[in-house]
């Protein structure tokens, strides 16, 4: 069997060469960091979890015709997905004040916005991913005010859609992270969806006790990560409510 050949290696994410031109295996790893890999630690089982979220989310924006880099799943960890430019920004839409944005601004945790709010964030480890502006994106080239248009007209109507589907399973979103991309087909560029959407992108909070079902369990030194990654699984019906996964990672539904 010939080795893959890898393109990248992220804090979370590997990315091979795929088996046709155009297309990449985005594998998902077990290690949950933070703070910009300041804090690090394997946790068994994550990568198949946010592999089938990212997956249930991905095939249901492509169903609804907003547009992603996601074809399909290849097995527990792996998928196929187009090969797109990444812009370096990070794109954090919020609905409900948490983590930085309490901080920068006094505002307590669990307050409702009275919008929802787009931020743009520099893709720069060393930089810690600064926030940046408008102003800056296309002073420095990253993307130009068509694409920040595209940009934040998917990152609304990827809301719109996370915000129903969470609250259907009684979840409340808080904020999220997503990052996009150029796709270009001939001639044609178009901007995507790219990355992953998982409760590493996603701050999820029970409705009724507001318990945190997202990474802050791992920033916050809270415990039980995979149990709360399990429990969103289990209510968008992911993984079966009868199974007690053991320390070998999570049984999932096919």
């Amino acid at each position: 069997m010939n080795r893959r050949r890898r393109i990248y290696e992220g804090k979370a994410k590997i990315l091979y060469e795929g088996p046709e031109p155009g297309t990449l295996i985005q594998h998902f790893k077990d290690d949950a960091t933070a703070f910009n890999k300041k804090k690090h630690d394997i946790i068994d089982g994550k990568g198949v979890l946010n592999n089938r979220i990212s997956e249930f989310v991905f095939n249901h924006l492509n169903e609804m015709g907003i547009p992603t880099h996601f074809l399909r799943r290849l097995n527990m960890r792996e998928q196929l997905i187009r090969e797109v430019e990444i812009i370096p920004l990070e794109v954090v839409v919020r609905n409900v004040a948490a983590g930085s944005l309490s901080k920068r601004l006094g505002i307590e945790e669990g307050t409702q916005l009275p919008r929802s709010i787009i931020e743009f964030y520099y893709k720069n480890d060393e930089l810690d991913d600064p926030m940046v502006t408008e102003e800056h994106i296309t002073a420095f080239g990253w993307a130009n005010p068509q694409e920040i248009d595209d940009i934040m007209a998917l990152a609304i109507r990827v809301n719109d859609f996370l915000s129903g589907l969470f609250l259907g399973v009684g979840i409340r979103l808080v904020d999220f992270k997503i990052e996009c991309g150029r796709l270009w087909e001939g001639d044609m560029m178009r901007i995507v969806v790219a990355d992953e959407i998982s409760p590493d992108s996603c701050r999820l909070w029970d409705i009724e006790t507001e318990e945190k079902l997202d990474k802050d369990r791992f920033r916050r030194d809270l415990g039980g990560m995979l149990e709360a990654y399990q429990d969103v699984a289990r209510r968008l019906g992911i993984l079966n409510d009868n199974e007690r996964p053991l320390n070998g990672g999570p049984r999932l539904v096919q």
